[in-house]
């Protein structure tokens, strides 16, 4: 049956848009028929609002952060602690900064670059969670914590911090060192990879002295590579005169305890001379 031209509302033929077979009078024919599947993009956007929005905490309640930030000796790891702090308090926030045998030893955050921050030096019996309800008690806010040498900080402090995250939502942001002189995680930092939300390597590289990358702390007692040993060695706790440093070393020199043709060069003191 041939399609029958139409008029439009001022006389002119339309062609094709009168009845044809299937077809209800005075209604337009479209193209192809309809399957009966199409919807208005009113309905899928109804259809859409009812699906929880990827990511959301579907009405859990918020929780702060905890990141640990990792690398050797050398790397910048407080000189980071201290840029990110001054990056959250110029926008208002109040922080509280945590430290433990700090290379100073002063109760102070310290970089290699020549910057410093007051903190508060923690020892075993400190406990994190107490003293941040402590600053509330006394009208100081504290929004974040920052803790730098995290490494030598207790399993038992780094579940205070995670406490402080879930539960008032104080974001914690840790600086330390993995492992230490014998290559062997440190208790804190295995808490800390075991609890935090994120764990980031520090993307500055440091260089053994063969060139290739670094991540071995090693301990040198008079010129050479202690294996044995207390875990901690500040400053010149070892016996006798010997001289105590670090140097940072890939895994073979680490191994072989090659400290490189100047056994000088690269090697960091833990205390700077005075």
């Amino acid at each position: 049956m041939p399609v029958v031209d139409s008029a439009d509302a001022a006389g002119r033929r339309v062609p094709g848009s009168g009845s044809g077979p299937g077809t209800a009078p005075g209604s337009a024919q479209v193209g192809t028929a309809s399957t009966g599947t199409e919807h208005s993009s009113a309905d899928r956007a109804s259809a859409l609002s009812a699906v929880p929005a990827a990511g959301s905490r579907r009405g859990m309640p918020p929780t702060g952060c905890v990141k640990f930030f990792y690398g050797p000796m050398d790397c910048g790891k407080s000189t980071l602690a201290l840029q990110l702090d001054h990056n959250h308090s110029r926008q208002g926030r109040r922080g509280l900064l945590l430290t433990r045998l700090d290379r100073s030893r002063t109760g102070q955050i310290s970089s290699r670059m020549g910057l410093s921050r007051a903190a508060v030096e923690a020892d075993d019996d400190l406990d994190i969670a107490e003293l941040v309800r402590a600053c509330w008690a006394a009208g100081r806010r504290v929004d974040y914590v920052i803790v730098d040498e995290a490494q030598f900080f207790t399993p038992a402090q780094i579940e205070q911090l995670t406490q402080l995250a879930d539960d008032v939502q104080v974001d914690v942001y840790a600086f330390g060192i993995a492992t230490d002189f014998r290559g062997r995680m440190f208790p804190g930092s295995t808490r800390l990879f075991e609890l935090a939300d994120e764990s980031i390597p520090l993307q500055v590289e440091v260089l053994c002295w063969c060139g290739r990358p670094a991540r071995f702390n090693a301990r040198v007692v008079d010129g050479v590579v202690a294996r044995e040993g207390a875990q901690v060695v500040v400053a010149d706790t070892a016996t006798g005169t010997a001289e105590v440093r670090y140097q940072v070393l890939c895994r073979a020199h680490h191994r072989s305890g090659d400290l490189g043709p100047d056994s000088g060069e690269g090697t960091i003191p833990l205390v700077p001379a005075t």
